[in-house]
């Protein structure tokens, strides 16, 4: 690690009040940019530490940078990975403030949730289904702390990869008992169609997306807990959004999803 210990506790603190007062920053690799991509993922357990200190509860995990196609744009042959806590969670259907966000975009996602416990080194699809319980649309609402959203990659892992808000439908079903990749998915924003995808869009497979986080964090000495919710990553390119706008998800053999912006 380049950084040390009160270097990242600074970096953490600083990224954490500028979600909760709603403020953006510069790129903390501006500052740093010795960092390592150890160092950004320590800022982003230690977020994770002050959330948990502050009362909330780690309820699962997202990925990012889930196409092979951006991956290889960005030099990089895995994707990124943040933690999803309770005070993430909105309701399917309901009302998200914009006010309490900086500058707030959706992407489209297929969540899945476990029923038993994943380990790593080796995970694969094939675990991955074997150890589901469900699948359901999902939204993801990312609103990176970073001015302009202009980032590099080290800087997004420490500011836990954008998390800000996630939605879940109310339909869920067996894990193994469709196509994911083959399932359609239509992204509406207020009530037009503004992309369409399968879930193969996702690493060939989003079950490939929840293996790659469990091996992740395998490496880190961690498992996957039973009963996680897993965002497996953004099916489309993310879309701004603004007071007044609906966004809704469709997905084959799942239902949808939606969230409305006040």
């Amino acid at each position: 690690m380049a950084l040390s210990q009160a270097q990242i506790e600074q970096l953490a603190a600083h990224l954490h009040a500028c979600q909760i007062a709603n403020r953006d920053t510069h790129k903390v690799t501006d500052d740093h940019p010795e960092m390592s991509w150890e160092d950004a993922y320590a800022v982003q357990e230690h977020i994770q530490a002050i959330q948990l200190a502050g009362g909330a509860r780690v309820i699962g995990y997202k990925a990012g940078l889930t196409s092979h196609a951006k991956m290889k744009q960005m030099g990089v042959t895995d994707p990124v990975f943040g933690f999803l806590s309770d005070a993430y969670r909105v309701d399917d259907a309901a009302a998200i403030r914009i006010a309490d966000l900086i500058h707030p975009k959706v992407e489209p996602e297929i969540a899945f949730v476990t029923r038993e416990t994943l380990s790593g080194p080796g995970c694969h699809i094939g675990s991955v289904l074997a150890a589901s319980d469900v699948v359901m649309p999902g939204l993801e609402v990312i609103d990176s702390r970073y001015r302009d959203f202009k980032f590099d990659l080290k800087s997004v892992v420490a500011d836990n990869t954008s998390a800000a808000r996630f939605v879940l439908g109310k339909q869920a079903v067996d894990a193994r008992k469709l196509d994911l990749r083959t399932v359609g998915v239509v992204f509406e924003k207020n009530d037009a169609p503004i992309a369409f995808a399968a879930g193969a869009a996702v690493l060939g497979h989003p079950a490939a997306a929840v293996a790659l986080l469990v091996n992740h964090l395998g490496r880190r000495g961690q498992s996957l807990p039973a009963g996680s919710i897993v965002l497996s990553g953004g099916i489309t390119e993310a879309v701004p959004v603004a007071a007044g706008d609906t966004i809704r998800l469709r997905v084959q053999g799942m239902g949808e999803v939606s969230a409305r912006f006040v």
